[in-house]
């Protein structure tokens, strides 16, 4: 699936909006990704996977298991581990800070992909990665179907996207949306 392929796919699902938004990281922007209206279609959330997981699987091992921050994350790792044929589990957020509950466990040894729907600063996938390494895991790699940073966002492990966009994201003291009186909205499933 080629990056052309990912966006169109994107755009034709009314999930690539533009606006004024306050990202998951608190960083401004004047576009922004709506995974979910892409993931809702379950023949696009496949194909998604698949290419994924392919990209993945091309940059190191099949791993034992794939693990995606909740919300936004779940289907991914859903959908790239059904193709990689391992398990798929998922981080949320307990007291504020990313853990594994509802029975989920990671074994000392056991090789993971991290993935997520779209990644700004990588703050959530490296939250996701610490889950892991906590749990005496192995990250082998890193993945996302849109890498807003343009590939600039460093997660000390081989990584890849479907789709590498640059589009500037600002702190709200900084942001010229802000400077014109506009107030941004939070489409985001983080509060």
């Amino acid at each position: 699936m080629t990056q052309e392929e990912v966006l169109s796919m994107f755009k034709q699902s009314g999930a690539l909006l533009e606006g004024h938004f306050l990202l998951t990281s608190g960083l401004h922007s004047a576009r922004y990704l709506q995974c979910a209206l892409v993931l809702e279609q379950p023949r696009q959330a496949a194909a998604l996977g698949e290419a994924l997981a392919a990209r993945l699987q091309e940059i190191g091992e099949l791993p034992d298991f794939v693990i995606a921050p909740a919300l936004g994350g779940i289907l991914v790792a859903h959908e790239v581990a059904r193709a990689a044929g391992v398990r798929a589990i998922f981080a949320e957020r307990q007291d504020g800070e990313l853990t594994l509950r509802r029975g989920f466990a990671i074994r000392p040894g056991e090789k993971a992909f991290v993935v997520e729907d779209v990644v700004t600063t990588g703050r959530s996938t490296r939250e996701t990665m610490d889950v892991v390494t906590r749990a005496g895991g192995i990250v082998i790699a890193a993945g996302s179907l849109i890498d807003r940073s343009g590939g600039k966002t460093d997660l000390g492990v081989p990584r890849t996207a479907l789709a590498f966009l640059d589009i500037p994201a600002f702190p709200a003291e900084e942001c010229p949306l802000c400077k014109t009186g506009s107030r941004a909205i939070k489409p985001g499933s983080r509060s």
